[in-house]
């Protein structure tokens, strides 16, 4: 099974990082000048315990690959650019192509589900940084994060789910499979929505319970 990274930024970046170190095959698809030093110096992994720099197959677009049967697309750019991007990928390999949401936010694997037929989501707890181009940083060690996974729209645990959280669990990152996995994504979207009102009110006021009440 290869893993084609779509948007190797910070959460793309340090995912295909963790599992190209672990043995699996990665293929990143970014942009501009991320692109180009990725392609002349490598992607460079940083977290709190060590560096590693891989030289990974760095490409435009989904056009420069040759995807096959056992091919997973990892999708995980910005939500403003999962239509685009998803266009650009149904134009070039099957509707079978599995396509994995490791995204934030709760509209993309809809998105994906008008064009592919076997779309997954991911609930992304994976603290991360795009540095500079070339430069990911990963602000979790030894474990790097949480990812897990869930096919859409769920209902059920799928081989292919179970594949995947084992090969993520696999790579320095806690993942299972889950029946209901947009219930843990929109959980993540409350949590994140707390975030922004503490941000705002401070967090006494939040502990406080004024605002909640």
């Amino acid at each position: 099974m290869r893993f084609v990274v779509y948007g190797a930024g910070a959460v793309g970046g340090v995912l295909g990082g963790r599992l190209a170190q672990h043995g699996h095959d990665v293929t990143l698809i970014a942009r501009g000048r991320h692109l180009d030093a990725i392609r002349t110096n490598g992607l460079r992994v940083e977290d709190p315990d060590d560096t590693v720099v891989l030289p990974l197959p760095c490409v435009a677009s989904p056009a420069e690959i040759d995807l096959g049967a056992d091919d997973v697309v990892l999708v995980a750019m910005k939500t403003q650019d999962t239509a685009a991007a998803l266009a650009d990928l149904a134009a070039v390999v099957p509707t079978t192509t599995p396509v994995v949401c490791v995204q934030n936010g709760v509209v993309n694997e809809t998105m994906a589900l008008r064009r592919f037929a076997h779309v997954y989501g991911v609930a992304v707890m994976l603290p991360t940084q795009f540095l500079e181009p070339g430069v990911v940083q990963a602000y979790s060690a030894p474990t790097t994060g949480l990812l897990d996974i869930g096919h859409i729209p769920g209902g059920d645990v799928d081989g292919r789910a179970v594949e995947i959280a084992t090969a993520f669990s696999a790579s320095r990152l806690l993942s299972s499979a889950r029946p209901d996995i947009m219930a843990w994504k929109y959980r993540k979207l409350i949590t994140n929505l707390g975030n922004a009102i503490e941000a705002v009110c401070g967090p006494a006021a939040v502990a406080g319970g004024s605002v909640r009440s």
